[in-house]
């Protein structure tokens, strides 16, 4: 779709829409389900609608990110437009001269096309209307059907989490990654850690590529042991791949908090322990999480459960995950004792980075 250039018979079930083209404006800073409503509104009443994305550059969501995220949530009702704007004029609803710049930002996203139609949430949508020479929609301005504001999930995302939307989760939550030696407890920990927030983990994709490669190795060798299981950079480049997917998979479903069950950074680790180096392009895929936790091996039993092979080097491992997160810039919190002391470390650990909230840029206010 180019513009407006959609008519009645490009709707659902034949209907004609009263208006043929609407026009939605916002900073949707962040995107939420209030957004969505009214978005959705004007959809139904018109034959084409463009959303205008038009924030300030002071704001901390980038532009192309809103313009995608309302993309996504929006992609089954193509008469849908959304285009983004740069918007950094003042904001003073009572200066003639300050509105007309703002209108040239919106004409300017418009291509030329012109409105019948401004739906809005917001005071300013009967002079925004009435600049564009149309009708003014107001969509729950009270905001009673959608009880929800992006003032309100800048100052608190977790209290309105379930008005996002799922790419907008996983932009806004929080990674929490477990590391540790073998048969350390990480995951243990990371999914306790899951229950106990009711939210999401990403199992170690490791753990199931080895159980894979054994099991493939066994057919040909049914007394083959892990000790037997070769590795390869692939193989390590392999797990990054699919660990990272499916991080990113369970975090737009997640709560505010993810846990997960190793990372790159840990794989550049194991790869050095098998292979005797990490390679570059496992460590560039690093990325950087709000918190590691350490599971310490000290006073731990080694589970011999047929997938692991290292009980030897665990002192070792500890060593170098201590010596790899101590330069990575992200806090680290090492986890001792018996489960529950280790639990309750983490716990605190992570109420801590929610009380710490998120942090937003200040959106352009009147003057």
């Amino acid at each position: 779709m180019t513009g407006a250039a959609v008519t009645a018979a490009g709707q659902p079930g034949g209907r004609r829409p009263e208006f043929r083209h609407g026009l939605v404006v916002g900073k949707f800073y962040p995107p939420h389900a209030g957004h969505h409503a009214l978005i959705e509104a004007a959809a139904t009443r018109c034959a084409a609608v463009t959303v205008v994305v038009a924030p300030s550059r002071r704001e901390s969501i980038p532009l192309a990110d809103r313009v995608d995220w309302l993309r996504e949530a929006h992609a089954a009702t193509p008469w849908v437009r959304v285009v983004g704007r740069y918007d950094d004029h003042p904001v003073d609803y009572a200066d003639p001269a300050v509105w007309d710049l703002h209108c040239g930002v919106f004409r300017d996203a418009l291509g030329g096309e012109p409105v019948d139609a401004v739906f809005s949430s917001e005071a300013y949508g009967a002079e925004l209307a009435r600049r564009f020479d149309a009708v003014p929609v107001c969509v729950d301005l009270d905001r009673r059907a959608v009880p929800v504001s992006g003032t309100a999930v800048r100052a608190d995302p977790v209290a309105h989490w379930h008005r996002l939307s799922p790419p907008v989760r996983a932009w806004l939550v929080r990674r929490v990654v477990v590391v540790g030696a073998e048969s350390t407890g990480t995951t243990t920990m990371a999914e306790a850690l899951a229950a106990h927030y009711r939210t999401a983990y990403v199992p170690e994709y490791g753990r199931e590529l080895t159980a894979r490669k054994l099991a493939e190795l066994r057919r040909r060798r049914p007394a083959a042991t892990v000790f037997d299981v070769t590795w390869d950079r692939a193989d390590f480049a392999e797990v990054v791949r699919e660990q990272q997917a499916a991080e990113d998979a369970a975090a737009r479903v997640s709560g505010p908090l993810l846990f997960c069950d190793t990372d790159a950074r840990a794989t550049a680790v194991w790869e050095e322990r098998y292979l005797g180096s990490s390679s570059a392009s496992v460590r560039a895929a690093a990325r950087r999480p709000a918190l590691y936790l350490l599971t310490d091996h000290e006073r731990v039993p080694f589970a011999d459960d047929g997938l692991r092979d290292g009980e030897h080097l665990r002192a070792w491992m500890t060593g170098r995950f201590r010596m790899e997160l101590a330069g990575c810039g992200v806090p680290v919190v090492e986890l001792r004792g018996p489960h529950a002391a280790r639990l309750a470390t983490a716990v605190a650990a992570c109420d801590a980075l929610l009380a710490a909230g998120w942090q937003f840029a200040d959106p352009l206010l009147p003057a």
